[in-house]
């Protein structure tokens, strides 16, 4: 009953880090002792079926109740604190950059990784002002033209959501549907079910992209560690100029200083607190057990 309830705690806060931007899904994973694992189901489903559904059963059970928390909290936020919100954001995402920093020395820095960075901050500038000039209108219209750009965002976040440092929602927004997707999810808590399939597919999207890149992202932080965290460096940097653009764009006659740096310093508050856990957590083989 301990090992069920301590990996709906997981799920919970894995939930979290598709939620909010900056909170890597794999720093949380290792923090709580699972990253493994799910490494290895995502890249071989199907070995051991029984098992692999006796551990995700309460792992979604866990997401799904952070989902509902995280999807009534951030609506609440976007709605009565819109500008604040996108410090908060920047905050929880400029907390890892040391965290990255130190792990490209760590893996050997090479002044040709730098290409590798240039091209991940260009491509993300590139799709957030992209996305940041495309207006699709509101309601469910707004979000079936939507589609191919849910589609693409949900195999790229499910592509990039075990690599260290990377989150899930940080993808979103660089590809401009995360307010589109908080919104439809809370639509359907209201029972509004005609949002339910452009959101149903965003998250079959999700798992392909989880399932194809599972072996690829292994494999590349495994053998060029230097190359990939520079590049998740650029894409990082990228991120936090994109929204403060968004943010600058913003019209919210509402702002308010104060809680514009509240926000902000809670956002650093939060990434660092996750940093120090993961430092002070060992990543060992004992995780199968749980």
């Amino acid at each position: 009953m301990f090992t069920f309830l301590y990996r709906v705690l997981c799920g919970f806060f894995l939930g979290l880090s598709v939620f909010a931007p900056g909170l890597s899904g794999s720093v949380i994973a290792i923090i709580m002792g699972v990253y493994k694992r799910i490494v290895d189901i995502a890249a071989n489903p199907f070995k051991d079926l029984k098992r692999t559904i006796v551990f995700c059963i309460p792992l979604v059970i866990g997401a799904v109740l952070s989902g509902v928390v995280f999807i009534l909290l951030f609506d609440y936020l976007f709605n009565t604190y819109e500008k604040a919100t996108y410090l908060l954001f920047i905050g929880l995402i400029a907390g890892n950059l040391p965290v990255i920093y130190y792990e490209i020395k760590e893996h050997g820095f090479k002044p040709v990784y730098l290409a590798g960075g240039a091209a991940a901050f260009v491509a993300a500038l590139a799709l957030i002002l992209a996305a940041t000039g495309i207006s699709e209108g509101s309601g469910i219209e707004g979000l079936t033209a939507s589609l191919p750009r849910l589609a693409s965002a949900g195999f790229a976040g499910g592509a990039t959501a075990l690599v260290p440092g990377m989150s899930v929602s940080m993808v979103l927004i660089v590809f401009g549907v995360y307010r589109e997707l908080i919104f439809a999810a809370k639509q359907i808590l209201d029972m509004n079910l005609s949002y339910l399939l452009p959101f149903a597919l965003f998250a079959l999207a999700a798992i392909v992209g989880l399932v194809l890149s599972s072996r690829g992202i292994k494999w590349v932080f495994e053998k060029i560690p230097g190359l990939a965290y520079t590049a998740v460096f650029g894409f990082m940097a990228s991120s936090i100029l994109g929204m403060v653009i968004q943010s600058i764009q913003l019209t919210d006659t509402d702002f308010n200083w104060l809680m514009g740096i509240i926000m902000l310093a809670l956002g650093l508050g939060i990434s660092m607190l996750f940093v120090v856990l993961s430092r002070k957590m060992e990543f060992s083989g004992s995780e199968d057990n749980l």
